[in-house]
């Protein structure tokens, strides 16, 4: 009979892309395999707050209407005080009560506080296993200037930028004008260390620029101003291997943009039209054997572990890196599963695989 791990599913959180790591929780708790796993739900309000979660996928279902959260309960989920256990406990109502020892984490996290290096640090201290990226490379993927700086070092192609602070865009905002003249529009405006496009803005005249500025700097203290790259979008997963293994790389998947100005977060969880998403895409095997071998010196040159999703565009002139994703969308329809799911490995298998090579990681 096989012994069951026990696996900490960890979501939320207090980005504003908490609704969507609540969504990617709903599709994990409904996908994991219980005849390996027992599931402890552990949800971060937005406030902060660690509670215990009920096991019931459908409570976190993605809704246009009502998107899904974490509220505070009344439980409070204790981590262990030191390395020298892995006991969770919970408290309701005054009464203390064990969750067991803990085997991983796979922490479902988008966004600052979670996906940005923060949550990994505190596990670290713990000596908690978990799934995904370490500090270091969670923390350089979340934030994109720094991406796009390690990707260039490493000669990897990234699209033409400009960061500005928000110290710098307040003294003068000629700062900012002065990027859009020299990179040319249109232009992307987007946090640094923001996910799911949110905050982001297309702009395609000076007139548009401070308004978007505006935008960005709500979600952020650092902001891109990117330039717009004419071409296809496309994406690789990237699948870590195990201790003396090489990493994996998916098909693509290709974001067809019919009738928005770009894939934005309405597109992305709402289902709003004028987008399709195709996988596999219909790209050649020469330019696809580029794309993965792309993404897989990407996944290094951050120094990625676990998983990640590498978003291109391919332009007449060659194939250039946007971003890396070290805990892309999960939900069932994202990109990052829906890759794996065209190159062979289902969901649920996927969600296993993830765990295994954290475990093994851990054990190696």
């Amino acid at each position: 009979m096989i012994e069951k791990r026990r696996v900490v599913v960890l979501f939320g959180g207090r980005s504003s892309e908490h609704s969507i790591s609540c969504a990617t929780a709903g599709g994990v708790l409904q996908a994991i395999d219980r005849t390996l796993f027992d599931v402890v739900p552990v949800g971060i309000t937005r406030d902060g707050v660690f509670v215990l979660e009920e096991d019931r996928f459908e409570r976190f279902a993605l809704d246009p209407a009502h998107l899904p959260e974490v509220v505070d309960n009344g439980s409070r989920v204790r981590w262990p005080d030191s390395a020298t256990s892995r006991e969770l406990t919970v408290t309701v109502d005054g009464v203390n009560t064990s969750l067991g020892d803990i085997d991983i984490v796979f922490p479902i996290l988008h966004g600052p506080f979670g996906e940005d290096g923060t949550l990994q640090g505190m596990l670290e201290l713990i000596d908690m296993p978990y799934v995904g990226s370490g500090v270091l490379a969670s923390a350089l993927g979340m934030d994109k200037h720094f991406t796009k700086t390690v990707l260039e070092h490493a000669g990897i192609a990234v699209a033409p930028w400009r960061t500005v602070s928000r110290r710098e865009y307040h003294v003068d905002n000629s700062v900012a004008h002065d990027a859009l003249a020299a990179l040319g529009a249109p232009v992307f405006v987007k946090p640094a260390r923001a996910g799911s496009s949110v905050g982001v803005s297309k702009v395609t005249s000076p007139e548009q620029l401070d308004r978007a500025m505006l935008i960005a700097f709500a979600e952020d203290d650092k902001v891109l101003i990117e330039k717009g790259m004419p071409g296809r979008e496309v994406e690789i997963a990237v699948l870590g291997g195990r201790p003396g293994e090489p990493a994996r790389a998916s098909v693509a998947g290709e974001i067809v943009i019919t009738g928005r100005d770009f894939y934005d977060f309405d597109a992305k969880y709402l289902d709003a039209p004028g987008i399709d998403l195709v996988c596999p895409a219909d790209i050649d095997a020469e330019t696809l054997a580029q794309l993965q071998s792309t993404a897989l010196r990407a996944f290094e040159a951050i120094g990625a572990e676990g998983l990640a999703r590498v978003d291109y565009f391919l332009t007449e002139d060659g194939i250039v890196v946007n971003e890396v994703n070290t805990m892309p969308g999960f939900t069932p329809i994202s990109m990052f599963p829906s890759c794996w799911i065209a190159s062979g490995l289902s969901y649920a298998d996927l969600i296993t695989e993830l765990i295994d090579v954290a475990d093994a990681r851990r054990i190696g």
